[in-house]
């Protein structure tokens, strides 16, 4: 079924090098709940052979994203299946005015339509560019311009301004945008400019998801084919320059590894480290239910330098790689599945502004990811029990110590109290709902979060004395 589609608009720009009637237009569509198909109703929908299938993207100026795919996620004919598929899309790094990326269709080609195609929750849905075209014969052509240079002085004629940012309601959607000219053909072009900005800039992440971009041709060569829904991939998947791909175990969830950054660690991610996410990502989701949840379909692990360990916004995990090669024979991937509980808790849900919402407490954001990753994906390595305590300077027990302390505390609770409650289930639900206060423990266990608190010390303590 198709999904919904409001046209926000035509734009026509006259041209002077062309006939007086001929007119370029620009029109623009949103899908509010976009679909996998990116159905439009006057939009032609994604084509799997359109003439940029075989041509070539190149960056002319600035970094594209780590966490997004290469320059040919533009034309590989794969679509996000959702709105907030970083691998599946082609976006420019965090904090920076987006770029010029350069289309090579490596011949002359009579051209119909170029069509662009984004999909996001938020601000990084909205197109807005300039789209130069050029033949390449012209004395002094520049294939490759960069910021600074004006593109119409080196051989390139300006063919549109697109700009699809709405003044009202709020962001996010699937855009598709189409580029022709009323007289049928939009001219006999091999290249192509698009010089691309961000959307805003109130904060780091204003850079568009740009899913595809078509070129249709006057007279195709062959029948286009639509690209149709986006599916999870079969491990090991993807471009080879770009980030490797892997489904959980269940085909609920793609995982993209990126490790561009650092490729000392390629074989590590995608041999030890991909598998353990895609076993456990299942089982995550299994420990962690809510009413009406339905967990990531995807997710993106970027390796590169940086500091600290690793974080998580979202659906995004970044990790440092100067921390892992330290610790590939010991804490790397356990730190990692810690990020991975994350993306499935997804605590932040928008609903920070309905009044009732209660933000859930630091102690249980980073306590419930510890729980799993040390009681039980890898207890064996007694990282959070009273083995690791045991010796520990100023050691100071309470519930809402962060981390392996508070894990600490879940499992005594979940040991005494909740085999038959499903603590950590009812924990998490009231967390990811906004719902949480300090009153579910007496209603779980029977007793207050400060008596179970004074008897899980009291129990911690005794452990310690044992182990003198």
């Amino acid at each position: 079924m198709k999904a919904h589609s409001t046209i926000v608009g035509i734009l026509l720009l006259s041209l002077a090098s062309v006939p007086a009637r001929s007119e370029v237009k620009v029109t623009v569509e949103r899908n509010r709940e976009g679909t996998a198909e990116f159905e439009f109703k006057n939009i032609p929908a994604p084509l799997k052979n359109d003439l940029g299938l075989k041509g070539k993207f190149t960056i002319v100026d600035g970094v594209s994203d780590p966490n997004g795919g290469p320059g040919q996620a533009l034309n590989d004919g794969r679509l996000p299946d959702e709105d907030d598929q970083p691998a599946r899309n082609f976006f420019f790094n965090e904090g920076t005015d987006g770029g010029r990326v350069q289309l090579d269709l490596d011949a002359i080609a009579d051209v119909k339509q170029v069509n662009s195609y984004s999909w996001h929750a938020s601000d990084r849905a909205a197109q807005v560019y300039k789209l130069f075209a050029a033949d390449g014969t012209g004395d002094g052509f520049n294939p490759t311009p960069k910021r600074g240079t004006a593109p119409e002085q080196c051989g390139w004629r300006l063919i549109a301004s697109v700009d699809t940012r709405s003044t009202t309601g709020e962001p996010g959607g699937q855009y598709g945008v189409s580029i022709s000219d009323t007289a049928g053909a939009l001219g006999k072009y091999r290249y192509f400019l698009f010089d691309i900005s961000r959307t805003e800039d109130r904060d780091p992440f204003g850079n568009t998801f740009y899913s595809e971009i078509d070129v249709r041709a006057m007279e195709p060569a062959e029948p286009e084919v639509a690209v149709g829904a986006g599916s999870v991939p079969a491990n090991g998947a993807g471009p080879a320059d770009g980030p490797f791909l892997i489904s959980s175990t269940d085909r609920s969830c793609e995982i993209s590894i990126n490790t561009s950054g650092a490729p000392y660690l390629k074989e590590w991610a995608e041999q030890k480290l991909a598998p353990v996410l895609a076993d456990w990502y299942p089982k995550l989701v299994a420990m962690l239910p809510s009413e009406g949840y339905r967990a990531p379909t995807n997710f993106s692990v970027s390796i590169r330098p940086g500091e600290g360990v690793a974080a998580t916004g979202r659906t995004r995990i970044t990790a440092n790689s100067n921390w892992l090669k330290r610790e590939l024979n010991g804490q790397a991937i356990g730190a990692l599945l810690h990020e991975e509980v994350h993306v499935v808790q997804q605590y932040r849900g928008g609903r920070r502004s309905d009044p009732d919402y209660k933000r859930p407490p630091g102690w249980l954001v980073e306590g419930i990811p510890d729980y799993i990753r040390w009681f039980r994906y890898e207890p064996q390595s007694h990282g959070a029990d009273a083995t690791y305590f045991h010796g520990r300077r100023n050691l100071k027990l309470n519930y809402d110590g962060l981390y392996r302390i508070s894990a600490n505390f879940l499992n005594y609770v979940i040991e005494n109290y909740g085999k038959d409650k499903d603590v950590l289930a009812k924990v998490n639900a009231a967390c990811r709902q906004g719902k949480y206060t300090d009153d579910l423990w007496q209603e779980m266990t029977g007793k207050s979060l400060p008596e179970l608190n004074d008897e899980w010390k009291t129990a911690v303590l005794k452990q310690l004395i044992e182990l003198q």
